[in-house]
């Protein structure tokens, strides 16, 4: 059965599992309610992460979508497909010094398209090559639309963030551990293939597993994070018997900045234990960015902040603390398009205009920048002249 098809919906989440969810994390995390302390177990160990943060020096870059694309299906299927404008827009990251991408997969696409698809991301990554930039795939995604569907994609809703972009796997599948099985195929095949690539710098197995993922709450299946908890030790043992020459890692996005992370959920523990290096989220203003580092940095791995720089609390003359940390990060988006990220979060409650202030992205579709300022510091950041 194909891996999108739903055949019995879901148990929805109730808002009051998610408030219940969201207290207990929050007193964990502060140190309020107890927690058993971590345990080591990364199939690296921290000598040989710190050699590949040696190796690899200060990554920049952004979650890249082209222009053209609303989700990841739009970017990955063969009608939507868009090279030419791939090559262009990573010109443009090049540009202002960028070296890195973090970049969407999907295992629908697997499902559907097989070795095809795989082919769309050896050519992608050539691209990313040419331009001197490496690329860290993310192989699932716990956010937005539960209900990925392959096709032609619905329009984008005019002035609302990323009104299109779709979680992978989906409800259907997480709902239903009898198939989780299906997705194992999807992992060993990617990283097999490119896992001792050079343009790839790392893996990304799971965007915000058990994001409470509020606009689509109802959409979500019952005890979302109980299940995506236990799927993703599943995802991270495919992974490692597979064994690719570059490091796994899964961010922690939440309360991140807190003195006790790894209590804030399953999902953050494993993270915490299980990642070669330690990967985080930080949309929190200067304070909150530096107690994350500090906080993390106590691990003793090479630290990444996968997404941040979000307007105005994490503005892009953030990356002079990514510089002087030596911490990699990677800016939600770079040109305004068809996921709309321009727009906030909040926009889902009330829609954004043309004059409403940019959220995500630094670029307009001709390469203008929306403030010279901000491209002016990454130049200077990565002293890209």
């Amino acid at each position: 059965m194909p891996a999108y098809v739903r055949t019995d919906p879901p148990a929805v989440t109730t808002l009051s599992e998610l408030g219940r969810d969201l207290v207990v994390s929050a007193l964990r995390s502060r140190g309020v309610l107890p927690g058993p302390p971590l345990r080591q177990r990364a199939r690296w160990g921290i000598d040989r992460a710190a050699q590949w943060g040696s190796e690899v020096g200060w990554l920049v870059g952004c979650n890249f979508s082209p222009s053209t694309a609303s989700n990841q299906l739009e970017l990955w299927q063969a009608e939507t497909f868009d090279p030419a404008v791939i090559d262009r827009e990573l010109g443009w990251a090049a540009d202002i010094g960028m070296n890195s991408i973090r970049l969407f997969l999907h295992d629908l696409m697997w499902v559907l398209e097989g070795e095809r698809f795989l082919d769309r991301i050896d050519q992608v990554l050539d691209i990313a090559a040419s331009h001197g930039i490496s690329v860290m795939p993310v192989l699932f995604d716990g956010i937005w639309d539960p209900e990925p569907r392959p096709g032609p994609q619905r329009a984008p809703r005019r002035g609302i963030h990323n009104s299109t972009w779709v979680q992978g796997p989906g409800a259907a599948v997480v709902a239903d551990r009898s198939r989780w099985d299906s997705l194992r195929p999807y992992v060993e095949r990617v990283v097999g293939r490119f896992g001792s690539d050079a343009r790839i710098v790392a893996w990304d197995l799971f965007n915000e597993p058990d994001s409470p993922n509020p606009f689509y709450l109802r959409r979500d299946p019952t005890r979302k994070r109980e299940r995506v908890a236990a799927l993703l030790e599943l995802v991270w043992d495919w992974a490692e018997g597979v064994n690719p020459t570059q490091p796994l890692t899964v961010g922690v996005f939440l309360m991140q900045s807190s003195r006790h992370p790894e209590r804030a959920s399953s999902v953050a523990r494993t993270a915490l234990e299980r990642s070669d290096v330690i990967s985080f989220h930080c949309y929190g203003a200067e304070p909150v960015l530096e107690r994350s580092i500090q906080g993390l940095g106590a691990l003793r791995r090479p630290l990444v902040c996968t997404e941040w720089m979000g307007r105005p609390t994490s503005p892009p003359a953030l990356i002079d603390v990514f510089r002087r940390s030596g911490v990699g990060c990677y800016t939600w988006g770079l040109v305004d398009g068809r996921s709309q990220t321009r727009f906030p979060w909040t926009s889902w409650v009330r829609r954004g205009t043309d004059r409403t202030p940019w959220f995500h992205e630094l670029l307009h579709g001709d390469d203008s920048p929306y403030d010279a300022a901000e491209i002016a510091a990454f130049r200077n950041a990565t002293q890209r002249r």
